[in-house]
């Protein structure tokens, strides 16, 4: 097993829950990455014979016993997400427009599951175009907040966003979040937000109108204690439990979200990821609230 440290993100929309949950410093905290393998920043690792390298380093010594031979990166984030704030109005590239856009294979999918719902009770998710001239008219006109749709979410839900459909989370809300692909974010409104040397954000509008599908929207899903499929990647909750094995046949990704765990002699925080491969086990635990993800041996 591996077990990675945490990576504390914050950003201008972050807030205070994440700290309190995960016991990490800082009021605005927007992401607190369990498992994140990009170039130039990834997790470390805490134990075993690759203690104290990064996973961006050490995933080639393993990708092919994974069958993830064709990543060039670990292809899943996950993590804890805040918003104090909404976030910006954005879109995602599908693999499509992510080789024409960033010459890069892979766009970016991504599902969310509400830990805390929103205090409006609605993301943003989908459009309210009815066709492409409308589209084009209301964005020339810059009617990005009517332009967008919403999507009533509450407490335990779970949202896959497919590439191509315009969303934001909400102030209020607080996520465990799962990223599979790029990090290619295209922004199309940011309610005129500054950062701290007082700059506006930089907004993506033409590559977001390129991107944008206006007839995707998202439905409302939950676990029911089953495992959800999506195209290449598969998560399941798991609720109350004193062990885990991983029994499937390739890596599988255990992120703790509440509770109390010990693997490998470390005490591991909530917020944290551990990569278990096949027929390890976690059995010092007493936790509450945690996830299973992995990259699907059955990619359609």
């Amino acid at each position: 097993m591996l077990i990675l440290k945490r990576i504390v993100h914050t950003t201008i929309w972050g807030g205070p829950k994440i700290s309190r949950l995960a016991g990490v410093e800082g009021d605005s905290i927007g992401h607190l990455y369990s498992l994140y393998c990009r170039e130039g920043v990834s997790n470390e690792i805490l134990n075993g014979e690759w203690k104290g390298r990064c996973l961006n380093e050490v995933f080639p010594l393993f990708k092919d016993k994974v069958r993830m031979a064709e990543y060039e990166y670990f292809p899943l984030t996950l993590a804890l997400t805040e918003a104090q704030e909404n976030l910006s109005i954005q879109v995602h590239p599908n693999d499509k427009a992510a080789q024409k856009l960033e010459h890069r294979a892979r766009g970016k999918r991504e599902s969310w599951y509400f830990i805390d719902a929103p205090t409006s009770g609605t993301i943003i998710n989908g459009c309210t175009c009815h066709d492409k001239e409308q589209e084009r008219e209301m964005i020339k006109q810059g009617q990005f907040m009517e332009m967008a749709d919403t999507l009533a979410v509450k407490k335990g839900d779970y949202v896959f966003v497919e590439p191509g459909t315009l969303h934001a989370i909400t102030a209020g809300s607080l996520v465990f979040e799962i990223e599979e692909g790029s990090d290619f974010t295209y922004r199309f409104y940011d309610y005129n937000r500054v950062d701290a040397q007082g700059n506006p954000r930089e907004l993506h509008v033409e590559k977001a109108t390129s991107a944008l599908d206006i007839n995707l929207k998202s439905v409302v899903k939950a676990y029911n204690g089953q495992e959800i499929k999506e195209k290449t990647y598969s998560t399941k909750l798991i609720n109350n439990i004193n062990n885990y094995t991983n029994e499937s046949a390739t890596l599988e990704c255990f992120t703790l979200v509440k509770g109390l765990l010990n693997a490998d002699g470390i005490a591991v925080s909530p917020g944290s990821t551990i990569l278990l491969w096949p027929g390890e086990s976690l059995n010092t635990c007493q936790v509450q609230l945690a996830f299973v993800s992995k990259i699907r041996e059955d990619k359609v």
